[in-house]
């Protein structure tokens, strides 16, 4: 902030607060800490409704009852619903500041699940990201900041037609190109793996490699384009869907070079099986697609939300799996009686019929011939439906939550 004494006050709905500029640049709300850089009058008003200069006093046309709590969160880490307060409303208050619905406390989240399933309420979050772009005069001049302020915007708006499909009619366009080449890939793909693929392939040789090539250079100009239209590369480098169009994009440049340097040599041969072996990660370009569905989206994001629900019930799952296979082997083979099975003549083996069993699949390659072996069946299908639906409930409202957040996301204008 460059103006302005060190004190800031901040006056919510008529409730003043007061903060040195230190505090404000490092502010937990993100609509607050924006003030910190701001460098004119015209940038701050662009985050608060009005601004008294002389008393460096920052007003903000908002709920005082809803911003007393949302302080509490700030000092306490603790964001609960304000009383005789709607929800929805408050959760509309959490949106202006900076905040979402992952910061409120467990019960508090549950309750604003059930009031927007309830409603079918979606409500338009403000574009309130610290990382907004600077917006510049729309008239002819010299100015260096003003022409910064244009390319600034002209890449703000490139970025979001390749990272937001829905924020405009050219960003769907890509988005239905993009679709319509993985899709294309896809069927490729898979027929390649046809029996008549190769003579097929041998008589339209050209078109084939055509079509590869085209597919191909579309990912690689929209992976460069949006490398290049990133705010942080390394942070883009990072990323899991940017690493997987790296991988799926790479074995074919690889395959190319490898031709040429080889021709059809016996170590050729050899690299063609890794190559091929390579090729087949182009079956994760459909994870692609979580780009442009909200559906594929709201699935990553609950497990990662679930991790540590999905790993607890990966420890029931061991743990059961290891004390039914044990029983099992010593009722079915272990006690050496003359109706003895074979299929489960080892804890390893009697595993594999405990994991089809407790998830209620039952292939039937292997099943218990004892009467006290189908006793333990019995138990063991029980206790897997009981163990997988115990962290079904926490996964629920997860999921929930998560589609929620990207419909809000999805409903804000550019």
């Amino acid at each position: 902030m460059k103006f302005g004494k060190s004190i800031c006050i901040l006056n919510v709905g008529g409730t003043k607060y007061a903060f040195s500029r230190e505090i404000i640049k490092d502010f937990p709300l993100r609509r607050v800490s924006r003030l910190h850089n701001c460098s004119s009058e015209k940038e701050v008003l662009e985050v608060c409704d009005d601004y008294d200069r002389e008393r460096n006093e920052f007003f903000f046309d908002r709920h005082s009852e809803a911003f007393v709590f949302i302080m509490l969160y700030v000092r306490s880490g603790r964001l609960r619903f304000a009383p005789k307060m709607c929800e929805l409303s408050f959760y509309n208050e959490m949106i202006y500041w900076g905040l979402e619905s992952s910061h409120l406390e467990f019960c508090c989240q549950r309750r604003l699940d059930d009031r927007m399933s309830d409603t079918h309420t979606y409500l338009f979050e403000e574009d309130n990201k610290a990382e907004e772009e600077p917006r510049g005069e729309e008239v002819t001049t010299t100015d260096p900041t003003v022409s910064r302020g244009w390319n600034m915007r002209w890449i703000g708006k490139l970025r979001r037609i390749f990272e937001e499909p829905a924020s405009s009619v050219a960003a769907q366009i890509v988005a239905a190109l993009s679709v319509i080449f993985v899709i294309v890939s896809m069927v490729i793909l898979c027929a390649s793996t046809l029996p008549d693929w190769e003579t097929a392939k041998n008589k339209k040789l050209e078109e084939h490699r055509i079509i590869e090539a085209v597919c191909i250079g579309w990912f690689t100009a929209e992976c460069i384009a949006r490398f290049l239209l990133s705010r942080d590369k390394c942070e883009f480098v990072r990323q899991p869907l940017n690493i997987i169009d790296l991988l799926a994009i790479s074995p074919y440049y690889v395959s190319m070079a490898a031709a040429a340097l080889l021709g059809e040599s016996l170590e050729m041969q050899r690299a063609g099986i890794v190559l091929c072996m390579l090729r087949m990660t182009r079956i994760f370009w459909l994870i692609k697609l979580a780009r442009h569905f909200h559906g594929l989206q709201t699935l990553g994001l609950t497990l990662q939300h679930c991790r540590r629900e999905l790993v607890m019930l990966l420890v029931f799952m061991c743990v059961a799996t290891a004390i039914f296979s044990a029983l099992a082997q010593l009722l079915e083979h272990g006690l050496d009686l003359q109706s003895s099975s074979q299929d489960y003549n080892s804890i390893p083996a009697a595993s594999w019929w405990v994991i089809i069993s407790m998830t209620t699949v039952g292939y039937g390659d292997m099943y218990p011939i004892t009467v006290p072996g189908r006793v333990l069946g019995g138990v063991c299908v029980v206790s897997g439906i009981v163990l997988i639906s115990l962290p079904i409930s926490f996964i629920y409202h997860s999921f929930l939550q998560c589609y929620h957040q990207q419909r809000f996301r999805s409903s804000r204008h550019p």
